[in-house]
């Protein structure tokens, strides 16, 4: 049985970069599949990742695993925004959500 080191609540993109750094022969079954999940559905790399965590969570006052979320999804209109927020139990106010839109643009552009 492994020994839990740390827990910490990372994007995909930061999962892809750790499994990046594992050679294919090493991983097992479970890696493996993380690792072709990973590299199909990250949305930016893992520096750019973890800035916009940053950002959402002192720039918009999100916990870090919604900023997490917001950045696994990344939403690119309001609609969608609103749509993947609208189920936390508090209220975001417009001028938010478009401050939040705009980390998602400007990062994601690099």
């Amino acid at each position: 049985m492994t020994e839990t080191i740390k827990k910490e609540i990372i994007t995909t993109a930061q999962v892809k970069e750790i499994l990046d750094s594992v050679k294919q022969d090493d991983m097992d079954q479970i890696q493996r599949w993380t690792a072709d999940y990973v590299g199909k559905f990250a949305k930016t790399d893992a520096k750019t990742a973890r800035e916009m965590v940053k950002q959402l969570v002192e720039k918009c006052d999100l916990t870090t695993e919604e900023a997490v979320e917001i950045v696994n999804v990344m939403p690119t209109s309001m609609e969608e925004l609103r749509a993947f927020t609208f189920g936390w139990k508090k209220l975001i106010l417009t001028e938010t959500l478009e401050k939040m839109l705009n980390i998602l643009k400007v990062d994601s552009q690099g």
